[in-house]
């Protein structure tokens, strides 16, 4: 039997979580929030298999060791030593290859004076993987894709969107009809790089404005459903009170949540220049007490927003490399 923590490095992802005593491969992976493809509720079996690299390995049904170069199923499997193993399922951040599917459009309902939450089901939803924080395009007919953050955890059966939509935002608003109008839609996921594979081993901060809170949402989602227990902060920034039209859940996530603290922020009504309200979030985040040498920032917002905030925390000691966000891909400077 194993004692004390192992470690064991997923190949060719480059992902590595702890194996305390007693643990199971595939029990470490998922509260590392590595999700090893695996349907042992099913009845069905041989679907988390590996193959081991280096180091020693026990199976748990036999009570045999594995040897070097053998197969192995997670589940049944315990760490004697470090471990590497290859297993092609598993995908590093950003690194899953987007696929269409049709989607079934189960609720679509206003929860702010200009933000709708979605539910889309997927017949296949069992082909999607995806990771905490990637995001998905609706595709309607005769109209270029439209992108949106998926809000929910990779393990929900539902897919959730926050789309904000007001007649003066065509394309949003279109992609709101047509979802209240139609039973099906078409999708393709994911997307995103800035997202999370693995829980990180560092302190956490979520940097969102507006709906930017849908891409957090899921990554919250997801690392509670983990043995996180690093600091999370999520500074929250809007125009107006009513533009966060969530507060009530992230209130309750820092209620409920050891780790967690929530942070709104929220700009002068009477300011209509966005980036005084980037300014003032931006300044907020600096005066949050992190330490910018041991802290991996998520931002999630408009281009003008992220940059703002990037160079702020690069210039206070922040890492470049430690700073994630979409707009760094989609909307390069």
């Amino acid at each position: 039997m194993a004692t004390g923590v192992k470690r064991a490095l997923l190949q060719p992802a480059g992902l590595s979580f702890d194996c305390h005593s007693a643990d199971d491969l595939l029990t470490a992976a998922a509260r590392a929030g590595i999700a090893v493809p695996a349907s042992c509720r099913n009845g069905v079996c041989e679907i988390c298999e590996a193959r081991l690299l280096s180091g020693r390995a026990l199976n748990t049904r036999n009570q045999q060791t594995i040897m070097v170069g053998e197969p192995l199923m997670m589940c049944r499997t315990e760490a004697l030593t470090d471990l590497e193993l290859e297993i092609d399922a598993v995908m590093a951040a950003g690194q899953n290859p987007p696929k269409t599917f049709q989607a079934k459009v189960a609720d679509v309902r206003a929860i702010s004076h200009d933000v709708y939450r979605v539910e889309l089901q997927l017949n296949r939803r069992r082909e999607l993987s995806f990771h905490a924080g990637q995001y998905l395009s609706v595709n309607l007919p005769d109209t270029d894709p439209c992108y949106f953050s998926i809000a929910s955890s990779p393990l929900a059966q539902a897919v959730e969107l926050h789309i904000q939509a007001t007649p003066e935002w065509v394309s949003a608003q279109k992609v709101i009809d047509a979802l209240i109008q139609g039973p099906e839609v078409t999708v393709e996921m994911p997307h995103g790089k800035a997202c999370l594979a693995v829980a990180p081993e560092k302190p956490l901060l979520f940097v969102a404005a507006g709906t930017g809170f849908a891409q957090v949402k899921s990554m919250v989602d997801f690392l509670r459903e983990t043995r996180f227990d690093q600091p999370v902060a999520l500074y929250w920034g809007v125009r107006r009170p009513e533009d966060m039209y969530l507060r009530e859940l992230a209130e309750t996530w820092q209620r409920e949540w050891g780790p967690f603290t929530f942070v709104p922020v929220v700009g002068d009504d009477e300011d209509n220049d966005w980036s005084g309200h980037h300014d003032q979030l931006v300044d907020a985040v600096l005066r949050s007490g992190f330490d910018w040498r041991n802290v991996q920032v998520m931002g999630s917002g408009s281009p003008a927003m992220v940059y703002t905030l990037m160079d702020a925390l690069v210039e206070a000691g922040l890492p470049e490399g430690d700073f994630h966000s979409d707009v760094l891909e989609y909307a390069p400077r």
